[in-house]
């Protein structure tokens, strides 16, 4: 697919923030008249309008609905709904929408590197990571970019030979906007209920994720444990010869990674895979070990050595990566107890994989529920839970959940969502735990309630918890 010629043509950018600016730039500098629209006209959206506008950008804020008259293409950044009136408009005129992926996609020249691509409902940010260090070992030029927070429009406008691949987190709302993406080698690492607000049933969501296997030219990497994520391998169009890769917990059937006795192995890239068994890495090479960290380094290394990476390459580089804040990560030993924040765990499935982690946990959770039930997740962790400290909004349908499945599991419930509450949350943890215990914010919901974002939810018990080694001292 040849670039496109842009230069004239009118293109609305449907939305500023961290896909919306690049986007709007680079259409600039590609001689386009772009026009920026977006729905919420404040003093963060203001400064970012300025410096386009010095660009010659229009900027038009506090109205996303309406399509600009003239408007032959329109970019859209990933969180826009498809039944937002502004797509509806375009579908009636007969413009084109492109997300901001699928137009980093067509700006790339005949020598860009390839794409591995990344998708599923946990663990894309980390296995784009983890993918990224083992490349690196291999001594490629690579970057982790796209929804990881590096805009694919700005990488893929590099000078030639820049890069020699890419690690690609893609997420479902970039891949319902990008049907032209073919990637080297892809995965869909999970599939559960998530976001289905915006794509309107867990089918489409689905759909959607299952594009990343869209022209795959080499592997096709599913979770053994998840078959969904293996039917949409099934019902991907792929180039010839690409294969199916799984990865699993256990032992790796042929054309599998998995693990044999604490040892990663690769049953899928080595010669005779029937009989052969090539090993990795150690269990221990994975930080933190725990089994969705490990089955992320799994798809990693599959991803990696579908590129044709060595297996000293794949060790060296989980060695080296250290995982994000706010993701399983230690904060401290207090008394012998465990403090460990994991606020990224905003849903059901990402919280079970962290309470699965543990064997005896004072679990704190709560928060924005986004239509979540829980019924599924406090069923399967019930035996791990020494007890339960509940915030937020929609801490009641955690707190029911409980009752109906877990019922011998002392409750605290804090009725209270001002931010100070995780204060009085971790210290109620802490009368609850014992020694050898683990105080786990996981928290199964979305931070907005009480705070900006995860990150600061996390950073709060962080913080609270460091008021207790304190008080210990």
């Amino acid at each position: 697919m040849s670039a496109p010629d842009l230069a004239g043509q009118h293109v609305t950018v449907a939305g500023l923030g961290v896909s919306g600016v690049p986007a709007a730039r680079a259409l600039a500098g590609l001689g386009a008249v772009v026009t920026v629209v977006n729905g919420s006209d404040g003093e963060r959206e203001r400064a970012q309008a300025a410096p386009l506008e010095e660009l010659g950008i229009t900027v038009r804020l506090g109205d996303g609905d309406t399509l600009p008259e003239g408007t032959d293409l329109v970019v859209t950044t990933p969180g826009w709904k498809p039944t937002s009136p502004l797509f509806q408009a375009a579908e009636a005129a007969g413009v084109p929408v492109w997300g901001d992926v699928e137009l980093a996609w067509r700006l790339r020249g005949p020598d860009a590197p390839p794409w591995l691509a990344v998708t599923g409902t946990n663990g894309k940010t980390t296995t784009v990571r983890m993918l990224a260090a083992i490349l690196e070992a291999e001594g490629l030029r690579t970057a982790a970019v796209g929804n990881i927070g590096v805009p694919l429009v700005d990488v893929v406008l590099e000078p030639p030979g820049t890069y020699d691949v890419l690690a690609v987190e893609l997420s479902s709302y970039q891949l319902h906007w990008a049907p032209s993406v073919r990637a080297h080698s892809a995965t869909v690492l999970n599939l559960a209920p998530d976001h289905l607000d915006w794509h309107g049933s867990m089918e489409a969501y689905a759909a959607d994720k299952g594009r990343i296997y869209e022209g795959n030219t080499v592997a096709c990497v599913y979770n053994v444990a998840d078959r969904a994520t293996e039917d949409l391998v099934r019902e991907a169009d792929v180039e010839e010869g690409c294969r199916a890769i799984g990865f699993t917990l256990g032992t790796p059937g042929p054309s599998q990674l998995g693990v044999v006795e604490g040892i990663l192995v690769d049953r899928a890239f080595v010669e005779n895979r029937h009989k052969q068994a090539q090993e990795l890495a150690e269990v221990s090479d994975v930080t933190p070990a725990a089994p969705h960290n490990i089955a992320n380094a799994l798809a990693a290394a599959a991803l990696a050595r579908a590129f044709g990476v060595s297996p000293k390459a794949v060790r060296d580089g989980l060695r080296a990566f250290h995982p994000d804040a706010h993701r399983i990560e230690h904060v401290a030993d207090v008394d012998g107890v465990a403090y460990v924040d994991d606020s990224k765990a905003t849903n059901t499935h990402a919280t079970e994989a962290s309470l699965a982690a543990y064997e005896h946990i004072v679990w704190i959770a709560g928060g924005l529920a986004k239509g979540a039930t829980f019924d599924d997740l406090v069923r399967k962790s019930a035996g791990r839970l020494r007890g339960a400290v509940l915030i937020g909004a929609d801490r009641a349908l955690i707190r029911e959940a409980l009752a109906r499945h877990a019922p011998d599991v002392p409750v605290v419930d804090l009725d209270r969502t001002d931010t100070g509450a995780m204060s009085e949350a971790v210290r109620e943890a802490a009368r609850l735990a014992r020694p050898g215990d683990t105080v786990l914010l996981a928290p199964a919901c979305a931070s907005m309630d009480m705070y900006l974002n995860y990150n600061k939810r996390g950073e709060a018990f962080a913080d609270a918890v460091r008021t207790l080694t304190v008080q210990e001292q």
